[in-house]
């Protein structure tokens, strides 16, 4: 994978891979940044809608490569569109999601109100570019970074945690805890935007290691209701921790002494309160629906990979105790 600083590098990691004739993949928000690209696609819905992923596979034509401007969904959907058309990608995330990262993908099929996924994604560059993120709003910035830090708690202790994804993890830690307050305060410091966006890159790469129940717990919610990704990790996560708490205790705690603020699940639940609800009614999910939840999530990948059982009855006590 090649990493680079600085929007004025996208040529060169183009050029470094031979890539000539770009899809561009984004949102409205971003369809007028010029940027080397042969045409654009901005019909990107939250979420990765599969309507989506659909319009944008029509317009692949004869590209060479695909480059993904945005945040989570636009980068699942360039890794959706990836995965069927074999096309690489080269990412330049304007959020702090830490998709950039990983060949998997969340897509979501709002007629049925899931949301589903895949792998396959060939990943090949990606362009950081701070300035990007200066007007991210204070509800999507504290979203996006929580969803960065459970990549970075979960990799922890999810089952195939290794040395390198730990590394990854108390660094990306490190950096969001001390950066997300400093970011709400002056969202146009481009410093504070910088060390925050190098902690969802360490995150990011954590993320390759795997997930747990708290995400596992967020996807389900999203593809449900269509609520924020980032947002309901901000929810999830602190109840996560303490679950896990009885077989993680030693990860946990080196999650703390990362965060260098004294209790870990304690500093997550702050974190989490600076600019998101804390509650699942705050999002208007009916309180009759959490054991139907607690059932997809139990059915997902990160449940699974989850260092202590998580079948569907524990995680509606998790779920009520968020309610």
């Amino acid at each position: 994978m090649i990493v680079r600083w600085g929007l004025e590098s996208l040529q060169g990691v183009l050029d470094e891979l031979s890539l000539k004739r770009p899809l561009m993949i984004t949102t409205a928000r971003w369809r007028e940044l010029e940027l080397p690209v042969q045409r654009r696609f901005d019909g990107v819905k939250p979420h990765a809608e599969v309507s989506g992923v659909r319009d944008a596979l029509a317009l692949v034509g004869d590209a060479d490569a695909l480059l993904a401007v945005g945040g989570g969904s636009a980068l699942d959907t360039a890794k959706a569109v990836s995965s069927e058309s074999g096309l690489p990608i080269v990412s330049v995330p304007t959020t702090y999601s830490g998709a950039e990262w990983s060949p998997s993908f969340g897509v979501r099929d709002a007629a049925r109100g899931v949301k589903g996924g895949g792998t396959g994604a060939r990943l090949e560059g990606i362009v950081y570019e701070p300035q990007l993120t200066l007007g991210l709003p204070p509800f999507e910035t504290a979203g996006t970074a929580l969803n960065a830090l459970a990549h970075c708690a979960e990799a922890l202790y999810t089952r195939g945690h290794n040395p390198d994804g730990d590394e990854h993890a108390l660094d990306g830690a490190r950096l969001i805890s001390t950066w997300l307050p400093e970011v709400l305060e002056r969202g146009d410091d481009p410093e504070a935007r910088r060390g925050l966006l190098e902690g969802a890159m360490h995150a990011g790469a954590a993320l390759r290691v795997g997930m747990g129940v708290g995400h596992a717990m967020a996807q389900a919610l999203g593809g449900r209701y269509g609520l924020p990704h980032g947002a309901m990790n901000a929810v999830c996560l602190p109840e996560a921790l303490r679950f896990n708490r009885e077989v993680a205790a030693e990860e946990i705690e080196r999650l703390g002494g990362a965060m260098n603020a004294g209790p870990p699940i304690e500093r997550v639940s702050e974190l989490a309160a600076l600019a998101c609800p804390t509650r699942l009614r705050d999002f208007e999910v009916p309180r009759q629906d959490l054991e139907s939840i607690a059932e997809a999530a139990a059915a997902r990948a990160p449940a699974k990979a989850n260092p202590r059982p998580a079948p569907p009855e524990e995680i509606e006590k998790l779920l009520e105790a968020v309610w």
